[in-house]
């Protein structure tokens, strides 16, 4: 794999629902009530349940790594949240967008990949970037 700064990387959609913020809750260990009750999102002014910012950079990361087909490929993965995935109460959830593009070659192993995620319209992770070894060099 040779990428040429530019290379769009497979965009992915990532389905959030409720169930998932709940079994993320008990894996992390993150059990904050805004990311399932609606009543204690809104008593700290949310606009409703949100997911778990770690969540959201994990579901961001993994089209990366699903590009390199090797989760160890991520070599630093930094992030600003500018907007919370919001998280309705129903089956469907709300759809994660995620897009990047091959922003820099660094050296013959690495790139650089700069990151979007979008949620209901709006960016949710903003100067989202990773470095990457590419899979040649392992």
């Amino acid at each position: 794999m040779t990428p040429a700064v530019g290379t769009a990387l497979p965009p992915k959609e990532f389905a959030v629902t409720r169930a998932d913020l709940i079994r993320y809750a008990g894996a992390s260990g993150d059990r904050n009530p805004v990311h399932w009750s609606d009543r204690h999102a809104a008593a700290v002014a949310l606009p409703g349940v949100i997911a778990h910012g770690m969540l959201t950079m994990a579901r961001a990361a993994r089209v990366v790594t699903e590009w390199t087909d090797d989760p160890t490929s991520l070599v630093d993965y930094q992030v600003r949240f500018s907007r919370p995935v919001v998280v309705p109460d129903d089956d469907a959830g709300t759809v994660l967008t995620v897009t990047a593009v091959v922003t820099e070659i660094v050296d013959a192993a690495h790139v650089r990949v700069d990151i979007t995620a979008t949620a209901a319209g709006a960016e949710v992770l903003t100067r989202a970037s990773a470095l990457v070894r590419l899979p040649t060099a392992r």
